[in-house]
């Protein structure tokens, strides 16, 4: 496991300066697209106080993005948050992204984080394809700057592959963190976080590909390499 002090800014140091960053556009949270202006307006709707967007905003990339790490790639193209917003499925990193941009794009700072997570409820394609461990590196999540604070929202498994796989789905109230809930429906262990990488004023695409080069096989970005590859919903868990 890695070792040390985040690599990122932790959330509890991430100051005004740091939401500054926050707002603006980036190469890969591209706030100004239309097709990222489309999926916020189409989220968003009338609402208007910040938290409401952000909760709107939060179920939206949750459930019109698929969750589905068979479709992990090395193209940074792929983790542009207007790209991500037109995908039938993704996985955290793109979907942290979008998050981030979608927040950015509705008047709130927002920014990615990073943590390495235990995941218990794994399946046995996708442990093969990590070369056997249930350890997940670089889990992406979001963080909303929100009534002076920053809050933590993982809008990764959608409500319809919960269902399937007897998975709690994660909730956001806009005021409490939303992170993978350590216990699945059947009070099973489900996720445990294991160490936060702290907060990026960009989506950390360079970090992730060097870490996933470190701890992985190659063949983890081979599994959704084609559109009409096998889907993580499909499989069962192990």
């Amino acid at each position: 496991m890695p070792e040390g002090p985040p690599r990122g800014v932790p959330a509890d140091t991430a100051g005004p300066d740091f939401v500054e960053r926050c707002r603006g556009a980036t190469a890969l949270l591209d706030t100004g697209h239309p097709a990222l202006r489309a999926f916020v307006d189409a989220a968003v709707g009338s609402a208007e106080a910040p938290r409401e967007r952000a909760v709107r905003l939060f179920y939206a990339v949750r459930d019109r993005v698929r969750y589905d790490p068979f479709s992990c790639s090395r193209d940074r193209a792929d983790y542009r948050a207007s790209g991500v917003a037109a995908s039938p499925r993704s996985w955290c990193v793109p979907k942290a992204g979008l998050l981030a941009a979608a927040a950015r794009a509705a008047g709130i700072p927002a920014a990615v984080g990073l943590a390495d997570v235990t995941n218990h409820l794994n399946t046995e394609k996708l442990r093969r394809l990590l070369g056997g461990t249930d350890v997940f590196h670089d889990h992406g999540y979001a963080a909303l700057w929100l009534d002076g604070r920053w809050v933590k929202a993982a809008a990764v498994f959608n409500l319809e592959l919960c269902e399937r796989f007897g998975v709690r789905p994660t909730e956001f109230d806009g005021e409490h963190d939303a992170l993978l809930q350590e216990h699945d429906a059947a009070a099973r262990r489900h996720m445990q976080y294991l160490r936060d990488d702290g907060l990026y004023d960009d989506l950390p695409f360079d970090t992730v590909m060097a870490d996933f080069a470190r701890w992985y096989p190659p063949e983890v970005f081979d599994a959704g390499a084609k559109a009409a590859g096998p889907r993580f919903e499909d499989d069962r868990p192990a």
